[in-house]
């Protein structure tokens, strides 16, 4: 048997709160937040004493998830360096479709987001940017124009 659905891609963060303005910004809605402790929470995460909260956001069409998440024990630990390249190995970018991309990029700079490079046309098909977010996140916007 396979899979039934990718439920949703979780994201560490140190300020909950700017990261869930962000992706409300972006145009995803706070399906709820709730903390996450104890023994299920620590076996299942392998952190002993694991206390954490959670913000779940959701995509407008109700398929696609984010999770949020805050670490209050342990710490959370900050790579470094805290923005890698885009060619770095790990999970590169969460990608988006948006109705206009530049309104996007300009709602998202009033949160902290700076563009890797510029909006750049595909074959006249799709307008596309990469722009990083709170925490280093790399977020791809795609605008379908053809």
């Amino acid at each position: 048997m396979g899979i039934q659905r990718m439920d949703n891609v979780a994201i560490v963060v140190k300020d909950l709160d700017a990261a869930v303005d962000f992706f409300t910004e972006l145009g995803m809605e706070l399906e709820g937040r709730t903390p996450i402790e104890g023994l299920f929470a620590d076996q299942t995460v392998g952190i002993a004493g694991l206390r954490s909260e959670i913000a779940m956001m959701r995509t407008p069409d109700g398929h696609g998830r984010v999770e949020l998440t805050t670490y209050h024990s342990p710490d959370v630990i900050t790579p470094d360096p805290l923005a890698p390249a885009p060619n770095t190995v790990g999970v590169h970018r969460i990608m988006f479709a948006v109705d206009d991309i530049d309104d996007t990029v300009a709602r998202l700079r009033t949160h902290g987001a700076e563009l890797l490079g510029e909006v750049g046309n595909y074959e006249n098909v799709y307008r596309l940017c990469y722009l990083r977010g709170p925490e280093g996140i790399i977020v791809a916007l795609a605008e379908q124009i053809g």
